[in-house]
């Protein structure tokens, strides 16, 4: 049912985390994926130069790897956007969203911790109201470690995706973002990625998976 699939990500690396396998899988058959960013890092916020031109390297890096048909870049302020117009955003997912026209939407997980990430969720939300985007076919959350986990309610999933031909390319595309991967017991190591995959293929009857809350489905 997929064929034109946005992925909306809070910050780099929540693609990954949250749907790392899945869209390597999605790519694998073929389908079209756009990668939306919703915030990005600055000088004007303190990061150095430095800091600033590896993140955008990491950026242009995981695209490839990917292979994302399109990157859409919203540049917001990062773990800043609770102090953005909420009604700016939505307008700016609103136009990407009409740009693109998906059938299928992955954001994050709703109640995450990470107010960039509930905000991002509900916005999207807003969006895709089925009167307004009928092409929007399937809408789903996915879940990010290190941040649903710790959130307000639990996440339930609903949804799996089979991702035992990919997760070790799941972690390998996590790896291009320096800095962000720790030991175990870190939430976002090596080990705690695959246990997560795992537990989820447990659930699924698979080697290893993602979850997912399917929000909305119309076939």
């Amino acid at each position: 049912m997929m064929k034109r699939v946005m992925i909306v990500a809070p910050h780099p690396d929540d693609e990954t985390l949250g749907c790392g396998g899945t869209i390597l899988k999605l790519k694998k058959q073929k389908k079209e994926i756009y990668w939306v960013i919703v915030t990005n890092i600055s000088v004007k916020q303190g990061f150095s130069p430095r800091k600033v031109d590896t993140r955008q390297n990491e950026i242009e890096k995981v695209a490839k790897f990917y292979g994302f048909d399109n990157v859409y870049k919203l540049d917001y302020p990062t773990a800043m956007l609770e102090a953005i117009s909420v009604k700016d955003i939505i307008d700016r997912f609103s136009s990407v969203i009409n740009k693109i026209k998906p059938d299928s939407i992955f954001i994050p997980y709703q109640n995450d911790i990470h107010f960039d990430h509930r905000i991002t969720s509900q916005a999207v939300i807003s969006c895709t109201k089925t009167f307004r985007t009928p092409f929007i076919k399937r809408l789903s959350m996915y879940e990010v470690i290190s941040e649903t986990e710790f959130g307000s309610s639990v996440f339930v999933p609903n949804s799996f995706c089979d991702i035992t031909d990919y997760t070790d390319k799941k972690i390998k595309a996590m790896k291009i973002y320096k800095g962000e991967m720790g030991k175990h017991p870190f939430p976002r190591s090596e080990e705690a990625i695959m246990a997560q995959a795992v537990l989820r293929g447990a659930t699924a009857g698979y080697k290893h998976a993602e979850a997912f809350h399917l929000l909305k489905e119309i076939w």
